[in-house]
């Protein structure tokens, strides 16, 4: 008689976290793999919101499960994503009692300063917190991109101080940041009248409001659509 042969085991299919969070966003077993995942996100400065979203609802109901570590690390990663209004998403899901404790008070206190352009008292309170915030790779690059996106809305011209507030940087290293953004975006620097560099920002729709489009005369398509089986 021949050798029976052993009966195959099934193979381990294995998923990404993105599949994991499509199929069953609501199985509390793959919150380890979601925790994983944000670390994951701070080592290689990835970014997914809707895998830390999904995270945060799992820990809504198995709040003895939450992790105050990987939650500070979404929250900071949501403040780097702005002017998204990533924080807010997942402040929403965070309870009440959480949000009163550190370092939830401090990351929602950046925020307000981010929020309302009051970026010296921001730098202010982030060099308070470096701990927090220092625990993930590109913050403070990711915060000076957003300081920037603010003024490039409102000005057109800034003076050198404003701009080095903004972003907090200073002297030989702001000079060299310049160099980059004249070189890589086009930014003029120019000499004001009291001898100080005034920086001339790239022209947008919002700095340069000639530049806006006007589409007040202009009907969307899925407008017109709408309105042929209305006449029809």
């Amino acid at each position: 008689m021949g050798m029976e042969k052993e009966p195959q085991k099934p193979q381990q299919v294995s998923y990404t976290v993105e599949q994991l969070v499509a199929v069953n966003p609501y199985n509390p077993d793959i919150l380890p793999d979601l925790e994983n995942y944000v670390n994951e996100q701070v080592a290689s400065q990835t970014y997914s919101l809707d895998a830390n979203l999904c995270l945060l609802r799992l820990y809504q109901f198995e709040p003895e499960r939450l992790s105050t570590q990987i939650v500070a690390r979404i929250l900071v990663k949501a403040l780097m994503a702005m002017p998204a209004p990533d924080f807010s998403l997942c402040l929403f899901l965070i309870p009440e009692r959480v949000q009163m404790e550190q370092p939830f008070k401090t990351l929602i206190v950046l925020s307000h300063y981010l929020e309302t352009g009051g970026f010296r008292q921001f730098w202010d309170e982030a060099a308070k917190s470096r701990h927090i915030v220092e625990a993930v790779p590109g913050f403070e690059q990711a915060i000076q991109a957003y300081a920037v996106h603010v003024l490039s809305l409102t000005y057109q011209k800034v003076p050198r101080s404003v701009l080095a507030e903004a972003i907090n940087i200073e002297g030989l290293a702001l000079d060299k940041f310049l160099e980059q953004q004249v070189v890589n975006y086009g930014w003029v620097i120019e000499m004001g009248q009291g001898g100080g560099q005034i920086i001339a920002l790239p022209k947008t729709e919002f700095n340069h409001p000639e530049l806006k489009k006007n589409s007040g005369d202009a009907v969307p398509l899925d407008h017109i659509t709408r309105i042929f089986p209305i006449l029809s």
